[in-house]
């Protein structure tokens, strides 16, 4: 099943799609997409992130894939729902987009085995994580500026079952910028996959429910600009779209 948080009349509730483009609230009624405010589908706990974690965009870069999980830790203002916009510094010369698979912890998890990890998985959402080149200091740690800026990280419009996913390491992910694609991949080609990634984080920490785990992007990655549309889409979990607009000054 596909679950959100979507805001209408002052009100947060839980919804689930109705149909293409419709949602229904837990009173029964259906209302269409945009007549609602989508939040982010879960209000994330603790976030690890991804840097370098598709073989092709560490060969975009000019890297070496790692050869352990590059992972760091994103605050949670960042995040915002479907539908929503995300604001572009003025100073900024590139930013760009991230499609990923957004795995979410449901039960607690410790020293994990790979054999065991999707069943301590809830779901999975998209993200869409905004990166600003400029302010990048480590290409493998990422640094607050880069990767937790207010509105920078559009999640949803779903929470779609673990269950509902048969292969979360086969999904097809695209990106387009004003209906032009610009990013094209697939989860097989991640460096370390969801279960390695579950087994590494939770040998030397707890996670939790409500956990996230934003596991990196494919190549394709081009800057964007005030006024561009940018729909992030994962086969089987959903379409996220996104607009840019200038920060306010």
């Amino acid at each position: 099943m596909k679950h959100a948080r979507i805001s209408l009349d002052g009100a947060i509730h839980a919804a689930t799609e109705a149909g293409p483009g419709l949602v229904r609230l837990a009173d029964g009624r259906e209302l269409p997409e945009d007549a609602v405010t989508w939040l982010p589908p879960i209000e994330p706990r603790t976030t690890f992130t991804l840097a370098i974690n598709y073989a092709d965009h560490a060969r975009e870069l000019a890297f070496q894939a790692p050869e352990e999980p590059l992972g760091f830790l994103k605050a949670a203002n960042t995040f915002i729902g479907h539908r929503a916009q995300t604001l572009r510094p003025a100073d900024v010369a590139f930013m760009h987009y991230e499609c990923e698979l957004a795995v979410v912890i449901g039960k607690t998890a410790r020293k994990v085995s790979r054999s065991q990890a999707y069943g301590h998985v809830a779901g999975y959402t998209v993200a869409n994580d905004y990166a600003l080149r400029d302010y990048l200091e480590n290409w493998y740690r990422p640094n607050l500026r880069v990767k937790s800026r207010d509105t920078c990280t559009p999640l949803g419009p779903w929470l779609v079952d673990r269950d509902d996913v048969p292969d979360p390491m086969n999904l097809n992910l695209r990106t387009t910028v004003n209906g032009v694609q610009t990013q094209c991949g697939n989860t097989r080609d991640m460096v370390f996959d969801v279960p390695a990634l579950i087994e590494y984080f939770s040998s030397f920490m707890t996670l939790s429910p409500g956990d996230l785990i934003l596991t990196g992007t494919p190549d394709g990655i081009v800057n964007v600009q005030p006024g561009d549309e940018v729909v992030t889409e994962i086969e089987g979990i959903g379409r996220l779209v996104n607009t840019l607009v200038p920060f306010p000054t």
